[in-house]
């Protein structure tokens, strides 16, 4: 397949319309979109909803490339707020709804948004800093608006249900999504109107093969790159069904979801894999409906998918993306899976592993990954510099280690940094001891990342006590309690390790590699 599909498309292309519009134009307005807790969303009522919503911000004073920060649960609102917003040629931002208060900061003012939507449940956590964020004009509120501020509902009750889309250009940006790089600072990921078109022809109809009558569940939530395509494009491009689950995701209210709904599909990630094998009383629920479960997000364990398929009989097809190339790029085939492999490359994406010079790297040698495809982002947000030396030319750095093996398939062998996956997200280290370094008892630390008893990656501390401070035996809760009002709690180090001193280089770095070797010993 040729890579640049975007020149299928017209120039004037605005991505919410063969998402929404299309699929009422052409008789299937009446086809549920949505399972939303009891209720059913068709295609035409979120087609409604979402003209509402452009329509609101526009008369709010939004006009083509503002941006709109998102900080909305995974539910209809979610839709007419990201496909609203393209529709008028805004641009919308779904953000990490389980942050903390300093990140949202971060976000208003690193995009200059002028709109905020925020779920009720996020809004607590956002409220600190909203007199902070100086481009900041509009804060709308879904559920009850406290504070004078906007309500979701009420914006739009009278709006109509008629928009027309902005004359976007399929080069024209679309929407953002925010990346945590090595800094520990988040990076803006810019996504082009034919971006979302590309992953559906390509992973949605190739690899997922997702039809028209599919019921997909998604665990990754829809402010992360693999659950926006997951649970929204990737269906949405078919006339399929989606079921939004606004709630943390626990591992037995999964299988619920799963028995009360009967989806087709099933996307998570390891860990959530691995906990729902925890579920001793999992019998009782029904996941006959299932025809296909995908991983990504971190590598899968093959243990993990020997012990899912032994005890559901389903294969667990593991493959890889990321936010810069906004879906999967390679993966794993649905009844071809190779354990311990990523997969192969997914039609209308080319690849290579090069040395840290940029030269080929022979077969079967260790090398950093680089993609091309038509889904790619084309720069950071005010990065230049990160963007110069991660986006080269047509191809992508993506900072994952590989080798190719005899068969074709890539092999992943850890990150180019030192960054942690934990749980399909990214985690600073670096996020994670400047907390610590915070309590009293602390006066270094480093943090690694450290495989459990599923083989996943959960971040591990070693610590340099301040002098008069002995290691406790509650150190971990105490240190746990400290992080949690400075911390998402999916970046709590899950073990903590006392030392002497951390080794460093000559000018004072910190040598995780080396802290790395001694915990594999």
């Amino acid at each position: 397949m040729d890579t640049n599909t975007s020149l299928e498309l017209p120039e004037q292309f605005n991505a919410a319309v063969p998402l929404l519009d299309e699929h009422v134009a052409q008789g299937r307005g009446d086809r549920v979109a949505v399972y939303y807790q009891d209720a059913t969303y068709t295609y035409r009522d979120l087609q409604r909803l979402a003209n509402r919503t452009g329509n609101a911000l526009r008369r709010l004073g939004l006009v083509m490339e503002q941006r709109v920060l998102m900080l909305v649960l995974d539910c209809p609102e979610f839709v007419a707020s990201f496909l609203g917003a393209i529709k008028i040629g805004a641009i919308p931002i779904p953000a990490n709804t389980i942050m903390r208060s300093q990140d949202y900061e971060y976000f208003l003012t690193d995009s200059r948004a002028q709109a905020l939507i925020v779920s009720r449940e996020v809004y607590p956590e956002v409220k600190p800093v909203l007199a902070r964020s100086p481009f900041l004009k509009h804060v709308i509120v879904i559920g009850d608006a406290p504070d004078g501020h906007l309500s979701f509902q009420a914006l739009i009750e009278n709006e109509s249900d008629e928009l027309q889309p902005a004359p976007t250009h399929r080069d024209d940006m679309a929407f953002w999504l925010y990346s945590s790089g090595s800094t520990g600072f988040p990076k803006g990921v810019v996504h082009l109107q034919h971006d979302m078109h590309h992953c559906c022809v390509t992973a949605g109809r190739l690899l997922y093969d997702i039809r028209a009558d599919d019921i997909v569940f998604s665990v990754p939530k829809l402010f992360f790159a693999y659950g926006l395509g997951n649970a929204l494009f990737h269906p949405f491009s078919i006339g399929g069904a989606s079921v939004f689950w606004p709630a943390r995701p626990l591992p037995q209210d999964m299988f619920k979801v799963i028995d009360r709904y009967k989806p087709t599909v099933f996307f998570s990630v390891p860990t959530m894999y691995a906990m729902m094998l925890q579920v001793k009383d999992a019998a009782q629920y029904d996941l006959g409906s299932l025809r296909t479960c995908f991983s990504a997000g971190e590598a899968l364990p093959p243990e993990l998918y020997r012990r899912w398929k032994e005890r559901f009989g389903l294969e667990i097809v593991d493959g890889i993306g990321s936010t810069e190339a906004l879906h999967l790029f390679i993966s794993n085939q649905p009844g071809s899976v190779k354990l311990g492999a990523s997969g192969k490359l997914v039609p209308g994406y080319r690849a290579r592993i090069a040395d840290d010079q940029g030269n080929e790297a022979p077969r079967g040698e260790v090398g950093n990954l680089w993609i091309c495809g038509d889904s790619t982002a084309p720069y950071y947000w005010n990065r230049h510099e990160k963007t110069k030396t991660t986006m080269i030319g047509e191809w992508i750095i993506t900072g994952d280690k590989y080798y190719l093996d005899e068969e074709g398939y890539f092999v992943f062998c850890g990150r180019s940094d030192d960054m942690l996956k934990v749980g399909g997200i990214w985690v600073s280290p670096i996020e994670i001891e400047n907390a610590l370094l915070e309590h009293p008892s602390v006066l270094e630390c480093a943090v690694i990342g450290q495989e459990d008893d599923n083989k996943l990656i959960k971040p591990k501390a070693y610590v340099v006590l301040k002098e008069g401070f002995q290691p406790q035996p509650d150190a971990g809760k105490q240190y746990t309690e400290h992080l949690r009002e400075r911390l998402a709690p999916y970046k709590y180090p899950r073990s903590y390790e006392f030392v002497k001193d951390l080794p460093k280089t000559a000018t004072g770095k910190i040598q995780r590699y080396k802290l790395r070797e001694i915990s594999a010993a």
